[in-house]
């Protein structure tokens, strides 16, 4: 008996061994970042690293027309427009460059790059693009080429008031977010910073990504709609029926898991150009985004109090290439 309590006993001492070395193992497994984290997971821990959160996108990104007007050699200034765009009339000193050239031409920018487009909206794609390429000091100018002349403008033939009084522009409160998965990148890079270069180059390839006010006014429930306001303004004014209000929306805080992937993520606020900036966020991060053009503006805009457009500044320009 006493010989079969002993091997009884060491017989246990070599099961708890083998289990102890398994849960360390598993733990190991668990603690090793290139097992557990998706792509997505290593470029938003590289994006927040390095300042590069969708708030840090959102600082000091845009510029008057009024503040470009007689400083125009303190800015390497970028035109994306068409090239007959560009031809009938561009800021002086202006280079007409294509969207997905921009990261590349500002290699040869001494100053601070300035984006300029037909309103203020695609440039926001451009800057972001910039941004997260290291020109930290990129901006659009406020309206674009409408602000600058009236010659150019199309922004007062955009402001409408299609939501007022339409069924599906409500005063009740914005829906509670859910929390979702995260989106899934396809990339054969494995670090942050190529993910993020990849997904930028492909970024600016896809365009501006916009979606029209009267489409998602008769259609709310096709999409993911975010009112990019502040609280008080969506308890002001009201908002699309359906839509959610995730202001901030930043990677360290979790909010972009408060978006749907699966579905295609529209983002309005006053003008079109704050959500170009955060459709092109989302869409290197993955997301099918949409920027509502035009924004409130295309909506509410004889009730709007503030963030309205206002008629162009009447400045000269330079015709020809």
């Amino acid at each position: 008996m006493k010989k079969v309590n002993w091997i009884f006993r060491v017989f246990m001492v070599l099961v708890m061994v083998q289990l102890v070395i398994g849960v360390s193992c598993k733990k190991d497994d668990d603690d090793d970042p290139t097992v557990e984290k998706t792509k997505f997971e290593v470029l938003g821990d590289y994006l927040t690293a390095n300042n590069m959160d969708l708030s840090n996108m959102l600082d000091t990104w845009i510029v008057a027309p009024s503040a470009v007007h007689g400083n125009e050699a303190s800015f390497y200034i970028m035109d994306i427009r068409s090239q007959t765009e560009f031809e009938a009339g561009h800021v002086n000193g202006a280079h007409n460059v294509a969207m997905t050239d921009v990261v590349a031409e500002a290699a040869n920018a001494t100053v601070p790059v300035l984006v300029i487009c037909k309103t203020g909206q695609g440039a926001g794609h451009a800057v972001i693009a910039l941004l997260l390429s290291g020109y930290a000091d990129a901006q659009v100018m406020k309206w674009g080429m409408s602000g600058w002349t009236a010659d150019f403008d199309l922004w007062t033939g955009a402001t409408a008031n299609i939501a007022v009084g339409n069924a599906e522009w409500v005063t009740t409160a914005t829906a509670t977010p859910a929390i979702w998965g995260n989106p899934t990148i396809t990339t054969s890079a494995t670090d942050g910073a190529s993910i993020l270069a990849e997904q930028v180059t492909a970024m600016l390839a896809a365009g501006f990504k916009g979606v029209v006010a009267a489409d998602v006014l008769a259609t709310p429930t096709n999409y993911y709609i975010n009112n990019y306001w502040a609280e008080a303004d969506v308890t002001l004014y009201g908002h699309i029926n359906g839509a959610y209000r995730i202001n901030p929306m930043n990677l360290v805080d979790g909010d972009m898991q408060k978006l749907d992937p699966a579905q295609t993520i529209v983002t309005y606020c006053w003008t079109g150009q704050t959500s170009s900036m955060i459709t092109a966020y989302l869409t290197v991060l993955g997301f099918d985004a949409k920027s509502l053009k035009f924004g409130a503006n295309a909506m509410i805009y004889d009730d709007l109090q503030a963030h309205k457009w206002v008629a162009s500044e009447d400045y000269t320009y330079v015709t020809g290439p």
